[in-house]
């Protein structure tokens, strides 16, 4: 007689999607509490909106230096183009802010698409130069093409349009608010499918070991090629928001000190992970918002402390440490259902 084979159970789950594709509850937690920012920080909607955005540009970062290993002190450039790019249509007559996004996302691509030849033949002393490189070049550019962006007074005078035609940007940032925590929450949706795709392993694979890829048949050059447009066209949104929320378009936008400080961000945060990005951005900026206030004059000096703090006792980042306190409290919860079960049976 044949013993009884229990037969396998069917998964529900579509074959094409990998098991990091599963929403976590602290993930949903995580995006419904950004909302309550709104009703419980009313007077801060300006400065969340900022934090939003700079979220954003981090996020595009992390795509490249996270999951590619690509290492760039130039990733301003492709923000400061998207800035530029919408402040410019606003300022001729094109207001409209969702084709403002567009518009500003093509530009950033098609300009982070001719660099990528560059940064992809290279390893990570010459991307570093090419990047800055590029960022420094793009800087003087726009500070020599004065009548045309403003020089280093800035590109005012431009007035974004109604969202929907509806929702008019006001001082208090209400509008701005929802604008940026609906463009992240969508970007955000589409870059984690990404990098949980078969694809995004592939990168990973291209960072930890990208002499080995070839073998296995995955084109490397045009992986990262893929990516960094990627990144630049979602750095290109980021300024764009940048520019509709303020109003304003400053020369800082493509200046090394902002790319220096997303790096600063994603070491905070941690690298390769994507809510890493998220809270190295928003744990910076307000980090420096209430150091700044207050010692105007040292508040750098307390936010290098910061930094060697985390690096030297939370590897990987504030993310990474908090995946390492929870995966060791789950540790301890399971071998206290053991035990508690061990018990029960002996009784």
């Amino acid at each position: 007689m044949k013993p009884h084979m229990t037969p396998p159970r069917k998964s529900h789950r579509p074959a094409h999607l990998l098991p990091n594709d599963r929403w976590q509850r602290a993930e949903i937690g995580f995006w419904l509490l950004l909302p309550m920012v709104y009703f419980v920080f009313p007077n801060y909607l300006v400065l969340a909106s900022q934090i939003m955005i700079t979220a954003l540009l981090a996020l595009s970062l992390d795509l490249i230096l996270g999951y590619a290993g690509i290492v760039s002190l130039g990733h301003a450039a492709f923000f400061g183009l998207g800035a530029y790019t919408a402040g410019l249509l606003a300022t001729h007559g094109w207001s409209e802010p969702l084709t403002g996004l567009l518009a500003a996302a093509a530009v950033a691509a098609l300009a982070g698409f001719l660099v990528s030849f560059l940064v992809v033949r290279g390893q990570d002393l010459a991307r570093l130069m090419v990047t800055l490189g590029v960022g420094l070049m793009l800087f003087e550019a726009a500070n020599k093409a004065a009548f045309i962006t403003g020089g280093v007074d800035g590109l005012s005078g431009m007035v974004a349009g109604k969202l929907f035609g509806i929702l008019a940007f006001d001082l208090n940032g209400k509008t701005a608010f929802w604008y940026s925590l609906c463009v992240l929450f969508i970007l955000f949706v589409l870059l984690r499918r990404i990098v949980n795709s078969p694809f995004g392993l592939s990168l990973l694979g291209i960072r930890e070991g990208g002499r080995r890829m070839p073998a296995i048949g995955a084109d490397v050059p045009r992986r990262l090629t893929v990516i960094f447009t990627l990144a630049a066209a979602v750095a290109g949104i980021a300024g764009a928001l940048l520019a509709q929320t303020t109003q304003f378009v400053g020369i800082d936008s493509l200046g090394f000190p902002r790319s220096a400080e997303l790096l600063i961000m994603l070491v905070l945060g941690g690298t390769g992970r994507l809510y890493g990005a998220l809270i190295g951005a928003a744990v910076f900026m307000l980090a420096q918002d209430y150091i700044a206030g207050l010692n105007p004059a040292y508040w750098q000096f307390y936010i290098g402390l910061l930094l060697v703090v985390i690096v030297l006792f939370a590897r990987g980042g504030i993310f990474g440490g908090i995946e390492r306190i929870a995966a060791r409290l789950s540790k301890r919860s399971a071998s206290a259902a053991v035990a508690a079960a061990s018990a029960g049976d002996a009784r």
